[in-house]
């Protein structure tokens, strides 16, 4: 299964596009040996910006054909890290090929991106900002595969 978190805009240098690439590197790195294909960051522009329609329409370009998709919205769903990697386990060994993660614009998502997610996910009730949000998911997405591959750290 190929993981990908698509975000509208691009982080240019600094410590949250730093730390983001390092999580996917250390997700990447045990990729294959779990079963997944891949993690990775798709950063996307919405033109004009601010435009929730032409950013939701660029994150729809940049998600696979039968893709799983997670809108991260502060009104959905709180995983516990431990479901986070239980349902990645589970998509992975249903055959699901994609799971997009989509991260909206600094005026939320769109509407369409709403009705068109598979399930939202929330890191609490609070509204975060976007570079953050990358940090968050791209670390979760790491602590998943440390959980899965039994790390130590994760056992009960």
């Amino acid at each position: 299964m190929r993981v990908i978190i698509a975000a509208v805009g691009r982080l240019r240098d600094g410590p949250e596009a730093a730390m983001t690439a390092d999580y996917i590197a250390r997700a990447n790195a045990a990729a294959r040996s779990l079963g997944f294909r891949g993690f990775e960051l798709i950063e996307v522009e919405g033109k004009p910006a601010g435009d929730q329609r032409a950013e939701a329409s660029a994150l729809f370009k940049a998600t696979p054909d039968n893709s799983r998709k997670i809108l991260l919205d502060e009104r959905g769903a709180e995983w516990a890290s431990r479901q986070m990697a239980e349902k990645l386990a589970r998509w992975r060994d249903d055959g699901v090929p994609a799971l997009t993660f989509w991260i909206g614009g600094a005026d939320g998502a769109s509407q369409s991106l709403k009705d068109q997610a598979d399930e939202k996910l929330a890191f609490g009730r609070q509204t975060w900002p976007h570079r953050l949000v990358r940090v968050m998911i791209s670390e979760q997405i790491y602590r998943a595969v440390t959980i899965l591959s039994g790390n130590p750290y994760h056992r009960d």
